[in-house]
């Protein structure tokens, strides 16, 4: 796998320190590729990741939001009873996956249904960012008393 050098990039901008470092995070993710999941949207400002966690109970997943970073955690309870496999295809490990979320991005619900989690995200703009229209007014001439027209 190729691994890209970022330091000309440290080098030669301001501000852009957070985008440097998810590129970094990025390529240092583990490509375990397990769960599999799936990241859909839904709507101009909504989204949903659903990831198939056959065999996990509601109480062994967590779903946690801290800053940007939403992370989905699977503990399996160990199982001490004795089973003899003659083949084993499905994983019972535990598991983390975490993905990086937009400024303002929310997490709005998760639910556990046939085996998938689904969480909903939403794109919550506060109103200062939101577009706005600006009414315009017309100024009066300069000299003009107020009531009086233009020659």
């Amino acid at each position: 796998m190729r691994t890209i050098d970022f330091s000309p990039l440290y080098r030669s901008v301001v501000g852009f320190d957070r985008l440097a470092a998810l590129l970094d995070a990025a390529g240092a993710e583990s490509a375990t590729g397990y769960p599999p999941y799936n990241i859909e949207r839904t709507d101009e400002n909504t989204y949903r990741i659903e990831i198939a966690v056959a065999g996990f109970k509601p109480e062994e997943l967590a779903v946690e939001v801290k800053e940007n970073l939403l992370t989905v955690q699977g503990r399996k309870a160990a199982n001490d009873e004795a089973r003899r496999y003659l083949h084993r295809g499905l994983a019972e490990r535990n598991f983390e996956r975490r993905f990086q979320l937009a400024d303002y991005v929310v997490v709005t619900d998760a639910q556990l249904v046939d085996g998938l989690l689904a969480i909903s995200l939403k794109r919550e703009l506060p109103e200062q960012l939101k577009p706005r229209k600006i009414e315009i007014t017309a100024a009066q001439a300069p000299g003009l008393i107020e009531g009086e027209k233009a020659a």
